[in-house]
């Protein structure tokens, strides 16, 4: 194995202490019997453990050596992979590199641990290599990463020849791009002190689509509008979801995550005191074949806090250009985001210039081109959405007029009308069902 690892140009940089160049070092100092079978044995469990940790994490299965080495092909970054993420396969002198680093991962697909394991008197490789994992919910595990994995590592199993790995590599790096961005629909930021900032992928968000929040027709139209535009590399504005809490704003980006992350589509959510970083966010990502919509939620701003100027100079008005591929989307419960007050109005206040302190807090919400307002459900609107969504389960079998006589005395009790309010009224049904 280490003699063959060794052979890696373009994908040599897999990280020094990753489970690949641990297990080649093992090995080698086991053929030049540089340490004792003990020590060998134990070294050999530890990288296994971390294997098995590796695998519970992105739900792994039945060959987990393969899906990991699948893993390092698809999220292993470097100028090749990032340069088919852009343009896709060219046909280009850099090919006969990643040609002949595929041979050596497909070497690699097929190893043969038989003699390790007699050596050192193991079966462990046997068993990842013949995998059943314990069953577990979603939420326990990344499912699109894991779904990708699998998919490139059956696909390079039954592959009979290196052209065929380079085209199925090339092709999932220009559908899905490579490392954590190609992987993953959503993520926040980690910036610590005296550290880089840290893009922290968010593993199961939520598989909502459009269609399954009722009503608001208008709405999702305008969004969906601004959002293919985006993601089409049209001109597109930023966007302010504004009105009653419970209305589905939240909901609204959290589908187009869903309906768009095929067609390039990645969401970064982006908290209040995180506004300060913003500018370097976007120089990491200004340059990576996706479209990015940086999310703020639940936005507003008390008249003492100043974090809105970090947003103002990135949407609009600072030096540098906002990049084509990011758009700031931001959901509030408040239409001019900035708390005003009495002290705000000329008629009380004296100060002079007063109107140049509310066109400073108004400019913020002018630099947001399409804004969308989520307003309350009317009584019929909250009715028709509590059977629509009563609807969906068979378990629910009461009739039109019971379910909506039960939901009003609900909503009495349960914060007023609100699609939040209708969804929670029906889990309450389907609780009592249990």
């Amino acid at each position: 194995m280490y003699k063959s690892i060794s052979g890696l140009l373009l994908y040599r940089e897999l990280g020094e202490d990753s489970i690949l160049y641990k297990l080649s070092d093992i090995f080698k100092d086991m053929d030049y019997e540089l340490a004792s079978v003990e020590e060998l044995r134990g070294r050999v469990f530890t990288q296994v453990k971390r294997l098995l940790d590796l695998a519970t994490s992105y739900g792994f299965n039945k060959n987990l050596w393969h899906d990991y080495l699948a893993f390092l092909l698809i999220t292993n970054e470097n100028s090749f992979t990032l340069t088919c993420e852009k343009v896709g396969a060219g046909d280009g002198s850099v090919n006969s590199f990643a040609k002949n680093d595929y041979q050596i991962f497909m070497d690699l697909f097929s190893f043969d641990f038989s003699k390790i394991e007699e050596k050192l008197g193991i079966d462990c490789f046997t068993t990842i290599t013949h995998y059943k994992s314990l069953p577990k919910k979603e939420q326990m595990y990344n499912q699109n990463v894991s779904e990708k994995v699998r998919y490139i590592s059956d696909s390079i199993s039954e592959a009979n020849n290196v052209d065929k790995v380079f085209d199925i590599m090339t092709g999932f790096y220009k559908q899905y791009g490579v490392g954590m961005f190609g992987l993953n629909k959503a993520f926040r930021i980690v910036h610590e002190e005296g550290k880089s900032i840290e893009f922290v992928p968010i593993n199961n968000t939520d598989k909502v689509m459009l269609d399954d929040l009722v009503g608001y027709e208008i709405q999702k139209k305008k969004l969906t509008d601004n959002t293919s535009a985006f993601v089409r590399g049209d001109k597109a504005n930023n966007a302010l979801l504004f009105g009653d809490s419970g209305t589905g704003k939240s909901t609204s980006i959290k589908a187009i995550i869903n309906e768009y992350y095929e067609q390039g589509l990645r969401v970064i959510e982006i908290y209040k005191h995180q506004f300060k970083d913003l500018s370097a966010v976007i120089s990491h990502i200004k340059n990576r074949n996706y479209k990015f919509i940086i999310y703020m939620d639940d936005l507003s701003f008390e008249e003492f806090e100043i974090e809105y100027k970090y947003l103002k100079a990135v949407i609009e008005g600072g030096l540098e250009i906002k990049p084509d591929n990011v758009l700031i989307y931001a959901t509030s419960n408040r239409r001019h985001l900035i708390k005003e007050t009495w002290n705000d109005r000329s008629d009380y206040n004296v100060e002079m210039h007063q109107s140049d302190t509310m066109q400073e807090k108004l400019s913020l919400v002018n630099r947001f081109g399409v804004t969308i307002n989520y307003s309350k459900p009317t009584k019929f609107e909250f009715n028709n959405i509590v059977v629509q969504l009563a609807r969906r389960y068979d378990k629910i079998t009461l009739t039109d007029e019971e379910l909506i006589a039960e939901a009003n005395k609900w909503e009495m009790a349960h914060g007023g009308v609100s699609g939040r309010t209708a969804q929670q009224f029906i889990n309450y049904l389907l609780g009592k069902q249990e």
